[in-house]
């Protein structure tokens, strides 16, 4: 098991004049790291502009999702915004680059949300997900909240944002009460 409930892992790549061949899940190792969840549904989106920032988002339970998340391709930093209220960590946040030539994943349990800035066009993110989707579960924060001061790394130009994300609520509005497992939230061992 872990320490930190957030994690990076990068699948071994086996390479020949071919290209390269990864393992990307594994039900035995993700047991290693203490994920004994069980994956129920595979996602990926598309996003054609640099600076495109989705997020932050999670699901309430009943319908609750960890995630384990890779970028196919381009490259991304992914981040994790710890929303566990008694948690000495809430409200803070990791972040990591994942590229779809370096293959690293990252796995974000239940309690936290999940965004990402592209950093470059044309970006592709899949990730598997512990539960399926639930509009009426579907939550978030707002991208910009000077609470979380989250470092975006964005084009002068700015944010390419949904409606939809633009006026999530702030941290300080959010109505959440996801568990605390007594696990703060850690810097990544990258």
């Amino acid at each position: 098991m872990t320490e930190s409930p957030v994690f990076l892992l990068t699948p071994r790549r086996f390479e020949d004049a071919r290209g390269w061949f990864s393992e990307t899940y594994s039900q035995a190792s993700m047991a290693k790291f203490g994920v004994n969840e069980t994956f129920v549904q595979d996602n990926q989106s598309f996003s054609r502009q640099t600076g495109t920032v989705r997020g932050i988002h999670f699901q309430r339970s009943p319908h609750a999702q960890a995630k384990l998340v890779r970028c196919v391709r381009g490259s991304l930093i992914d981040y994790a915004v710890d929303l566990r209220r008694q948690s000495p960590t809430f409200g803070r946040w990791v972040s990591v680059r994942l590229s779809a030539d370096g293959g690293e994943q990252l796995y974000i349990p239940v309690g936290f949300g999940h965004a990402f800035a592209t950093l470059e066009p044309d970006v592709e993110i899949a990730y598997k997900v512990t539960d399926v989707y639930a509009p009426d579960c579907d939550g978030g924060v707002r991208w910009n909240d000077p609470k979380l001061a989250i470092e975006w790394p964005l084009p002068a130009s700015g944010a390419v944002l949904s409606d939809k994300d633009a006026v999530l609520p702030t941290l300080d509005e959010l109505d959440v009460d996801f568990a605390y497992d007594g696990r703060p939230l850690l810097p990544l061992a990258v």
